[in-house]
């Protein structure tokens, strides 16, 4: 395919046409911009008017710089660039991350008792979030010693990352992330303009030294997943937590976000780093792995000043949730057999999960996943055995997007995956890494 060229004569016209190429698909996710100088000698303008298009550019989260890689278009820059990859007919979808759909209640009972009750509609100069949503949800929140005073109702787990963030941070700022870590988050993060500076991690979670050399280096907020973290199903045990809150005492100012998005699906108890409110922090509880993810709801809690500050900008922009989700939320959480259904759907998920990692160790495979719906397998060369897994019927994820500077891996999804089939899995993946595929087991 003939190579994009960029044109324009000033900042904005350079702006709108890289943009305008990587809308179209003509500059793809990683993709290579010319250097300043070439481009600038290419259309006949200063150095200096290329520079201040790509420094545009950057801020909004649609390239990276890259050192000596030079200024790249980023993974999922922030337009909308088409359709979603389609799970060809056949292949078992391993890849998207979602919950099992036979595990996520029903939302009709719910639906027919909203219908039933006939409550008046909501207006605007109304309490935006509903008490009863908070009292279910500050017990929740209690029952897992965490701070509970202020509440905020968000509309799922990365927009309340977001405006955590956004209350307290500014373009530029260093923020301290998983790696490899939820690609939602690290393309948020760079399309909010912020650096990102990696923690190694391991299944109990964040490593405390490489925490403090992210922290060290001037990182004003650190986004951390206490369990079921995505991709590799990490989640804190009482002594990572300790040692966590030990680095983090030493940096009083640090906003902590926590992304607890699979809630009690992680089939793991809750831990945390916020447990005493005597730092900015966000503690936000997705809906989405437990109930669905098309309720688009999480509670947030944090700081007296954080919350305060999230609730001020909402209501400048959406105001509230919309209270139709908030009373769906309210019915299924007030459900005796949805609280049976949640916990029949954490121990399943982690009967799957466990499922593969047996059958995969069995054939001498390493990989992770100690809760949650996801497990890591470390390769070699990820490509190359994405590719024969299609082939065998089975599609998963490249570990690439996840990952800042930790190894090629791939993200397998059992939340659906029986455990016959996860034998199965495990032989094609086996097939896969000997020599003629990804890498000998035993590389």
């Amino acid at each position: 395919m003939k190579q994009y060229r960029i044109r324009g004569s000033t900042a904005d016209e350079i702006l709108a046409s890289a943009e305008r190429g990587i809308r179209d698909g003509s500059l793809a996710p990683g993709d290579a911009l010319p250097t300043v100088r070439g481009l600038a000698t290419e259309l006949s303008v200063s150095p200096t008017t290329v520079a201040a298009a790509y420094r545009e550019l950057r801020s909004r989260g649609l390239v990276v710089a890259e050192g000596r890689r030079g200024t790249r278009v980023s993974a999922a820059p922030p337009v909308a660039t088409g359709a979603l990859p389609v799970v060809p007919a056949g292949v078992l979808d391993l890849a998207a991350g979602n919950p099992d759909p036979a595990l996520l209640p029903d939302l009709a009972p719910a639906l027919t008792a909203l219908a039933r009750s006939r409550a008046e509609p909501h207006l605007y100069a109304e309490q935006v979030h509903l008490p009863e949503l908070l009292e279910r949800a500050r017990a929740d929140l209690s029952g897992d010693r965490l701070p509970s005073e202020h509440l905020s109702v968000v509309s799922g787990a990365l927009d309340g990352i977001e405006r955590a963030l956004t209350a307290h941070l500014r373009p530029g700022d260093r923020v301290a992330v998983e790696d490899p870590g939820y690609l939602g988050v690290l393309h948020l993060l760079r399309a909010m303009g912020l650096v990102l500076e990696p923690v190694d991690l391991d299944d109990s979670g964040p490593l405390p030294a490489s925490l403090e050399r992210a922290l060290a280096k001037g990182a004003r907020a650190c986004v951390l997943t206490p369990r079921a973290q995505n991709p590799t199903g990490a989640a804190l045990d009482a002594a990572r937590e300790k040692e966590l809150c030990q680095v983090l005492a030493a940096h009083p100012g640090v906003l902590v976000v926590e992304d607890d998005h699979a809630g009690s699906s992680a089939g793991i108890a809750a831990r945390s780093l916020c447990r005493a409110a005597d730092r900015p922090f966000a503690v936000v509880r997705s809906v989405s792995k437990t109930l669905g993810p098309d309720l688009r709801l999480a509670v947030l809690s944090g700081d007296a000043e954080t919350v305060a500050r999230i609730d001020g900008r909402q209501a400048l922009g959406t105001r509230w949730v919309s209270h139709l989700l908030q009373r769906i939320v309210v019915e299924l959480w007030s459900s005796a057999g949805v609280r049976k259904q949640l916990e029949r759907a954490a121990r399943v998920y982690g009967e799957r999960r466990e499922a593969l990692l047996a059958a995969l160790a069995e054939r001498g495979i390493e990989a992770r996943g100690r809760s949650g719906l996801n497990v890591w397998v470390p390769v070699a060369s990820e490509l190359p055995v994405v590719q024969q897994l299609l082939e065998a019927g089975y599609a998963v994820r490249a570990g690439e997007a996840y990952r800042l500077a930790s190894p090629p891996a791939l993200r397998i999804t059992t939340a659906a995956l029986d455990a016959r089939e996860a034998a199965r899995v495990a032989d094609a993946l086996a097939d896969a890494l000997r020599p003629a595929g990804g890498r000998s087991l035993d590389a």
